[in-house]
């Protein structure tokens, strides 16, 4: 009775490891059975806004007559901007930042002695954000007009965005997904298999670099404003299981 016992026992336990081994294998199996697959959602597109901003200034020992000055200087500018076609909404002066400015006087030793004042020095800044892209950029260019008028005008490079990101990146995530896909159905067909269930998508980084440039990508993102034509790309990471 005990070795009928005994034998029972052993029989069962071979029984369970058998299954368990089975199991482990198929798991195995079906855990190799995987498609990864990377697809690239790109895009050409024009910015549609622009932001520009140059500044000015003042200088003079007398605080009342630089502002008077600079004062004058704000009408001119704004008028000037008004005259391109530039709607007076549109343009924003900062407000006046005032510095002492001196001159420092050193002795033989080159130690400094004193330090002699010379005057205020006034500055302000005019800031245009405009959907009038190709306008604005225009008269960006033509800044000189300002300078020879008498004005020392310091222009700003201009700087590009696109106010409709979140739909050209909805667009830019369904391209990628779909190149993905078309991928993952390829190289099941070459092995001869086919796409099961997707198993995990992860998107990539969203990138926007100037056309035709071999501006570097960033880990972060990049995200270029000097230019006004730009490509964004964004990459879909997807897992299929084969069957």
């Amino acid at each position: 009775m005990r070795t009928y016992l005994s034998s029972a026992i052993i029989g069962f336990s071979i029984i369970v490891t058998a299954a368990i081994f089975s199991h482990s294998f198929k798991n195995r199996n079906k855990t190799n059975n995987i498609i990864s697959v990377t697809g690239l959602g790109k895009k050409d597109f024009v910015s549609d806004l622009i932001v520009w901003s140059g500044n000015f200034s003042e200088k003079s020992t007398n605080l009342k007559e630089a502002y008077a000055s600079l004062d004058s200087k704000h009408d001119r500018i704004r008028q000037y901007l008004i005259s391109k076609g530039i709607s007076d909404d549109k343009i924003v002066f900062s407000a006046v930042n005032i510095s002492k400015e001196y001159d420092e006087e050193f002795n033989k030793d080159g130690e400094k002695t004193k330090s002699v004042f010379t005057g205020y020095s006034l500055t302000q800044v005019v800031h245009v954000e405009s959907s009038e892209v190709d306008k604005v950029e225009n008269i960006s260019r033509q800044v000189s007009e300002l300078i020879n008028s008498g004005i020392e005008f310091y222009s700003n490079p201009p700087q590009y965005y696109y106010t409709k990101l979140a739909e050209l990146k909805i667009q830019m995530i369904a391209e990628a997904t779909k190149d993905a896909n078309l991928r993952a159905k390829k190289i099941a067909e070459n092995s001869d298999s086919k796409v099961g269930h997707l198993k995990n998508a992860d998107m990539g980084v969203f990138q926007i670099t100037a056309q035709n440039s071999s501006e570097d990508y960033s880990s972060g993102g990049s995200f270029n404003t000097s230019s006004k034509k730009k490509t964004a790309s964004i990459t879909m990471k997807l897992e299929y299981e084969v069957e």
